[in-house]
C-alpha cells in the first residue's frame, strides 16, 4: 500500500509538487521513443531514429510488475512509440495480464492476422481484461493523415477491423484539431466510417493537443501564463492529475507521468520503489492541460455532450 497523503508539498518554493495517492496504474515506455511513424503531432516526437529511450526487454517489465504487486495496481498501460515494435510485446502482455488488466496504445499498422489471433488467444486464457487503444486523428484521410503520413488512415482503419473481427473494443483516440463547434459532426463521421470496417458502437476518445514536441512546431507553444501554481491547487481536487494515481517505467528510470519523457524534472528515481515515495513536480507547461481536462491519459471515453463542454460549447 502506499502512505495515503492529502496535501502537495514543494520541491522548490516555486514548483508546487503532488503526493502519490495511490498507484492505481503503472505505465511502461515498452517501446522507448521508437516509433514506425512520424507523427507531426508526437509529444515525445517519436519516430523509426529517435533513440533517445530504448525498447523495455521482457525482463525489464518484469521485475517492475513484480515490484508493483504489493502496491495494489489496478491496471497496467503500455506505451511508446509503438509498443508493438517491441519483439517481446506479445510476451510481455501475457506477463502483465497475469498481474492485472493491461491496455496498449498503438497505432494499429502493425496487426498482421496472426498478432491480432495472439492477442484475441491472450485476453481468452486470462481472467484480466485486454484493451487495446487505436490512435487515428480524425475520421478520414483528408483529417488523418496530414498529421500521421500518408496512407496511415488506411492502414490504421484496416487494424480497427482485425481487431472488431475477433471481438475486440478498441478505444479510439483522436487529438483534437478541428473546431469545438464541429465536435458533433465529427464524432459522428467517425462512427460512420469505423462501421464500415465493421465496428459498430465505437468508443470514442477526444483529446486536447499537447503543446510540446513535434505539436509545438506543427501548432504553436505554451504560453509564459499557462503554468500551475500554488495558488490554482487551492481547492482543486487533485485526483484528477494522473501522477497523483500513477507511474511511469522506462528503460531509463521511473518518470512522473508518461506524457513528460522528455523533461528531466519528471524523472523521479531508478525503482519504482524509489519513486511511489517521491512527489510529482508539476512545473511542467504541459502540467496545465492535465490540470485543464483532467487525467486525459486515462481510458475514460467522451461523449458528444461532454465534448461540447470541454470546448465551451
Amino acid at each position: 500500500m502506499i502512505a495515503p497523503a492529502t496535501l502537495p508539498t514543494t520541491r522548490a518554493a516555486s514548483v508546487p509538487t503532488v503526493p502519490l495517492f495511490a498507484l492505481d496504474q503503472l505505465w511502461f515506455q515498452v517501446s522507448g521513443t521508437v516509433c514506425n511513424l512520424r507523427c507531426r503531432h508526437c509529444f515525445i516526437s517519436c519516430s523509426p531514429d529517435n533513440h533517445s529511450f530504448w525498447f523495455m526487454s521482457r525482463e525489464m517489465v518484469h521485475k517492475a510488475l513484480e515490484e508493483s504487486a504489493r502496491m495494489d495496481v489496478k491496471e497496467y498501460y503500455f506505451t511508446g512509440g509503438e509498443p508493438f515494435m517491441n519483439n517481446e510485446m506479445e510476451e510481455i502482455l501475457g506477463d502483465a495480464l497475469r498481474f492485472g488488466p493491461a491496455t496498449v496504445l498503438t497505432n494499429a499498422t502493425l496487426f498482421t492476422p496472426r498478432r491480432v489471433e495472439a492477442l484475441r488467444e491472450l485476453c481468452a486464457q486470462s481472467p484480466h481484461r485486454l484493451e487495446l487503444r487505436v490512435s487515428i486523428d480524425g475520421p478520414s484521410a483528408e483529417i488523418n493523415d496530414p498529421i500521421r503520413g500518408e496512407g496511415t488512415f488506411e492502414r490504421a482503419m484496416a487494424g480497427v477491423g482485425e481487431l472488431a473481427a475477433v471481438g475486440f473494443r478498441p478505444i479510439i483516440t483522436a487529438m483534437q484539431s478541428w473546431p469545438c463547434d464541429q465536435m458533433a459532426c465529427v464524432l459522428q463521421t467517425f462512427r460512420d466510417a469505423l462501421g464500415t470496417v465493421g465496428y459498430e458502437n465505437p468508443r470514442l476518445k477526444i483529446l486536447p493537443p499537447l503543446l510540446i514536441g513535434e505539436e509545438a512546431e506543427r501548432n504553436r507553444g505554451y504560453t509564459p501564463c499557462e503554468r500551475i501554481t500554488h495558488e490554482m491547487l487551492h481547492g482543486y481536487d487533485l485526483s484528477q492529475l494522473l501522477c497523483t494515481s500513477a507511474r511511469l517505467v522506462t528503460a531509463n528510470g521511473v518518470y512522473a507521468c508518461p506524457i513528460l519523457l522528455d523533461y528531466p524534472s519528471a524523472r523521479l528515481a531508478d525503482t519504482l520503489t524509489e519513486a511511489v515515495g517521491i512527489d510529482a513536480p508539476l512545473g511542467e507547461a504541459a502540467c496545465y492541460t492535465c490540470y485543464t481536462n483532467g487525467a486525459i491519459c486515462s481510458n475514460a471515453t467522451t461523449g458528444v455532450a461532454q465534448e461540447a463542454g470541454r470546448c465551451g460549447g
